[in-house]
Parts: structure tokens; C-alpha cells; sequence
């Protein structure tokens, strides 16, 4: 047992009754993985008594412990002597108990943190492991929620309000990150400019909330047709790019035609109006003779230019 042999009787009685009232988890195992101690923490979250479980196999009780994966845990206890140490981020439990407020918890489960080290007997050898559970739900929540809050803003941070494409800061750093590996990985590029035709007219004929959600469609089209690996922003107002890695120019060209074909076919409904529009597009393709994300923007937003004076609508490579 825990306490060793030579205890009296009087001596055992309080330590095991600090064992039982202790709100921490206690259990003792033998090298065959036998429980010894069972504490009444264990009792109550578990719903097994001290009498069912003690000298009986943990594994026969808990079916969520893997008897493979444990054992190979313990053993540095019992050949190094070394303590072992789970924490929740790494596994959230070891034992699948309710929350000790399963009403008013968020948590499906109890969160723990698990203490394991060795017991030495008085002949020098460990013979016995201690494991020490602790309820960390409280604290565990606490740290999701704080992660999630802050991944929250962080999406925020990034994220353009009208559309939910990425804002102009946080595409410009993936501009830049795509540049470099681009050029590190010698493979090809493209980057794409697009502006909606006579937006202003749009504004002036049908208002600003009709010109606000004729800019929703267009980002509702470029989400629709561009790929998952393809990184679409809101440049400002009304002009959007277009990140498309590893595509040369030839097929950049068959996506901005997908997506001008797409918008010249939509129309906008907008209180019991329907509204027409087109958009013009630039492409360029990285290459050698482009020496920073500016030039590559720069020769983008000239092809956009060119589309433009040459009747709109319409797609131009720099």
C-alpha cells in the first residue's frame, strides 16, 4: 500500500482519510497496472467504489486508456524513476468523467492535468506508481475561450466587413509572401486586378447600399470561381485581386474570363430593381524582370488600366 507496512493503525486511518477528502484525484498502481489506492475523489467521478476496483486491472474500468500506450508512459517511472506528466493541450483527459458541474459547465468532460511518479519501496525498489488527477476544467475553458476570442480577432483583423474577402493589409502581406516563395521555388504566379465599370454610375442611378451590394455579388462571384489556394482581396471601393499561385498567365487568363463571363451574366436584385454590371481585369505573371511585390501590383494594375481605355469589360495581360 501507499503508507508502507510499518504504520499503526491510528497512523493509516488519518492519512487515508486526508487521501479520501483531498480534491485531487489519487491512485496507486502496481507493475501489473493493479489499482491499490482508489481515493473518494476517484469514487465520486468515476461512480466505482474503493471495493469494486482495488486489485483489479485499471484497464477492465476505463476503456478511453489505451493498455499499450499507458504502459509505455509508466514505464520510465518504474526503470528511471523519472515522473511522467500529462497536461490537458496534449490530451484533454485520461479519465472520461462529467465536469464536476455538469449543468452549468460548457465542457462535455472534465479537463485534466495528471501527476505520475514513482513510489519506492523499503527495499530501494519501485514497485508502485502514483497517479495525482486534478480537474482543470475552469482553467481549460477559460484558455479555449481566450484562444478563440483571440482568433476571433485576429479573422476580424483581417477581414474586409462588406465583403469577407481579406482587407488590403492582410493581402498585401500575402503578396509578399507569395512573391518570395514564388521566387524561391522558381515556379510560376499570377496576379489579378479587377474593377467594377462605371461604378460610380451605379451609385449616382441606384444609391450607395445598391452600389454595396453589387460589390457583395462580385465578392460572392470570386469566391465561387476562383480556387481554395487562391487569395482574394478588396483592394478598395471597387477593386478587388487576386493572389493565384503556381497558374501562369495563360491559365490566369481562363480564370479572369470565367469570372468576367460570370459577373456580365448576374444581375443584382435590389429593392425590386435589377441591377447590370461588368468588370475589367489585369494580369501579370512573375517573372525575372520583376524585382519587388510593387512592380508585380504596379504592372498588374497597368493591364487593369489598359482593359479599361480599351472599352471595359475585357481582360488585358501586362
Amino acid at each position: 500500500m501507499l503508507m508502507g507496512n510499518s504504520l499503526s493503525l491510528s497512523d493509516w486511518q488519518w492519512k487515508h482519510d486526508l487521501i479520501s477528502s483531498i480534491q485531487v484525484g489519487i491512485v496507486v498502481l502496481d507493475r501489473d497496472f493493479q489499482v491499490k489506492v482508489w481515493n473518494q475523489f476517484m469514487q465520486n467521478h468515476s461512480n466505482i467504489t474503493e471495493q469494486e476496483i482495488i486489485d483489479t486491472s485499471l484497464f477492465e474500468h476505463f476503456n478511453e486508456i489505451d493498455p499499450d500506450w499507458f504502459r509505455a508512459k509508466a514505464q520510465p517511472l518504474f526503470r528511471l524513476r523519472s515522473p511522467a506528466y500529462l497536461i490537458w493541450e496534449q490530451r484533454p483527459y485520461l479519465f472520461k468523467f462529467l465536469p464536476s458541474r455538469p449543468v452549468s459547465s460548457a465542457s462535455e468532460f472534465m479537463y485534466q492535468n495528471i501527476t505520475m511518479f514513482p513510489l519506492t519501496s523499503l527495499s530501494g525498489e519501485v514497485e508502485q506508481v502514483c497517479l495525482m488527477v486534478f480537474d482543470v476544467t475552469d482553467e481549460a475553458l477559460s484558455k479555449k475561450g481566450m484562444q478563440a476570442l483571440n482568433h476571433k480577432l485576429q479573422q476580424i483583423s483581417r477581414i474586409d466587413g462588406l465583403t469577407g474577402l481579406y482587407n488590403r493589409r492582410f493581402w498585401e502581406e500575402q503578396l509578399e509572401l507569395e512573391f518570395k516563395r514564388s521566387r524561391r521555388n522558381e515556379k510560376p504566379a499570377s496576379l489579378m486586378m479587377l474593377d467594377i465599370d462605371h461604378f460610380k454610375s451605379i451609385n449616382d442611378q441606384y444609391g450607395h447600399l445598391a452600389g454595396d451590394q453589387v460589390i457583395r455579388t462580385l465578392a460572392t462571384i470570386l469566391g465561387h470561381t476562383v480556387r481554395e489556394t487562391d487569395i482574394c482581396g478588396r483592394y478598395g471601393g471597387e477593386e478587388f485581386c487576386v493572389l493565384l499561385p503556381e497558374t501562369s498567365s495563360r491559365r490566369a487568363r481562363l480564370v479572369a474570363e470565367r469570372v468576367r463571363h460570370q459577373v456580365q451574366e448576374t444581375l443584382v436584385h435590389f429593392e425590386q430593381r435589377q441591377i447590370q454590371f461588368t468588370v475589367s481585369l489585369g494580369l501579370a505573371e512573375l517573372n525575372h524582370t520583376i524585382q519587388s511585390p510593387v512592380t508585380w501590383l504596379e504592372k498588374t494594375d497597368q493591364a487593369l488600366y489598359q482593359a479599361k481605355e480599351s472599352g471595359r469589360n475585357q481582360v488585358r495581360i501586362a
